[in-house]
């Protein structure tokens, strides 16, 4: 059970405080229900009810700075989910975007850099789904990041960019 105060990641909402642990009192709720009162934190004007015996998957702690810095470093070992069939692909890609699981983002991220690039060198557009899924699982992992590292969220391509970089010089 999480305490107030306490940030957690939920899927599609990012990285949410959690405001009160409270029995609502609203329509469509159950009042004999505890819920969780979250506040996403780049959505302060937003508010969250989430069962707090809701399934395990539905809430996880966010990343603190030493796993974000974890994340960072082992970027470069994580495989790309290759997937040939579009159909199976489209699904795994919204599946890693509900996991909010870093290393799930990152593996979609790596398997779209490169479809682009192939696509590109066929002399091919990107397709709208791929750039669409890009862009959610960029937003989602580098807002979260961002917060661990108490940086903004558009500093977070090239700070990933400089580390690994800095890690391969001194691998070589």
């Amino acid at each position: 059970m999480y305490k107030i105060g306490d940030y957690v990641v939920k899927a599609n909402n990012g990285v949410c405080r959690i405001e009160n642990i409270l029995h609502p009192d609203l329509p469509g709720i159950d009042k004999n229900k505890l819920y969780y009162l979250l506040v996403p934190v780049e959505s302060k004007h937003s508010k969250l009810y989430v069962p707090a015996n809701a399934p395990e998957n539905a809430l996880r702690k966010a990343l603190d700075e030493e796993s974000a810095w974890e994340i960072i470093n082992g970027i470069p070992d994580v495989e790309a989910a290759w997937i040939a069939n579009d159909k199976l692909r489209e699904q795994a890609y919204k599946e890693a975007i509900h996991s909010c699981d870093p290393n799930a983002l990152i593996s979609i991220i790596k398997n779209l850099y490169l479809r682009k690039r192939q696509r590109s060198e066929q002399g091919k557009k990107s397709t709208a789904t791929d750039e669409r899924y890009f862009k959610l699982a960029e937003d989602t992992l580098y807002a979260e990041l961002a917060f661990a590292l108490n940086k903004d969220k558009s500093e977070m391509k090239q700070l990933i960019i400089d580390t690994i970089d800095q890690k391969q010089l001194l691998t070589d």
